[in-house]
């Protein structure tokens, strides 16, 4: 009775295994078809804003935009005194849940050409799109199925083709070095002329004033010519008074 007891077991262990990964993948098939209606669902409602963009340029009045400056125009043209629709309401995102769509705008950023959905899931249907969405097979994201009016080309925001809702802004040019300006170097202050007579009146000693080299060697040079002269004629003139002396009468 034991082995039997351990057979029981081991089949009861493999039969929950066995249930475990049924559920698994019947959660994970039900999530698939999930993302698969969701995307059928952003494909017609895509479809919608396509025709409504499409309305909107051709009903254009003369003179006018043919691109609508946000999707409320599309519910009631501002360009007409009536009331003029060509969607019948904002639809909410399937792929997010939120009635918020992403927006490419023209190069001016003034008007709208395309929308497009914010999700960034990586989509489960990649081709057999019908004609006019022929340009979404092969795309990563969700976000590059850009519903648009038919015959209007997209280019790249880089290229020309207006910025999106979620576009990061420009990196700013990098700072060129600033070369040194010869004209721009401080200077020193310039000293004030000092007037000696001024501050002698003010009752200040006069300022030293340093000569020039040469005047002071030149001053010195003559100092010395002058003192040898004198010592000079010393000799002479005690010779001199010697000789011309008179002796006193007793």
């Amino acid at each position: 009775m034991r082995p039997a007891r351990g057979f029981t077991y081991v089949g009861l262990v493999v039969l929950v295994a066995v249930i475990g990964l049924v559920a698994a993948s019947t959660v994970k098939l039900g999530s698939l078809l999930g993302r698969r209606n969701a995307e059928q669902d952003l494909l017609e409602i895509g479809r919608e804003f396509s025709d409504a963009l499409g309305s909107y340029a051709a009903a254009t009045p003369a003179g006018q935009k043919r691109e609508p400056d946000k999707l409320e125009d599309l519910l009631r043209d501002p360009r007409f005194p009536g009331v003029k629709r060509h969607l019948r309401r904002i639809y909410v995102d399937p792929m997010t849940g939120k009635a918020e769509w992403g927006l490419q705008r023209t190069p001016d950023q003034k008007g709208i050409l395309a929308v497009y959905s914010l999700s960034e899931a990586r989509p489960i249907k990649v081709g057999n799109f019908e004609a006019r969405f022929a340009a979404f097979e092969k795309k990563t994201k969700i976000s590059e199925w850009k519903f648009a009016a038919i015959g209007t080309t997209l280019l790249p925001p880089a290229m020309g083709g207006g910025s999106n809702k979620n576009d990061p802004p420009p990196a700013p040019a990098p700072a060129q070095p600033q070369t040194a300006d010869t004209d721009m170097v401080p200077r020193a202050p310039e000293e004030p002329a000092v007037d000696p007579q001024a501050v002698g009146r003010l009752g200040f000693p006069p300022p030293k004033i340093d000569e020039p080299a040469s005047a002071s060697a030149s001053a010195s040079a003559s100092a010395s010519a002058s003192a040898s002269a004198s010592a000079s004629a010393s000799p002479s003139a005690s010779a001199s008074a010697s000789s011309g002396a008179v002796p006193l009468k007793k």
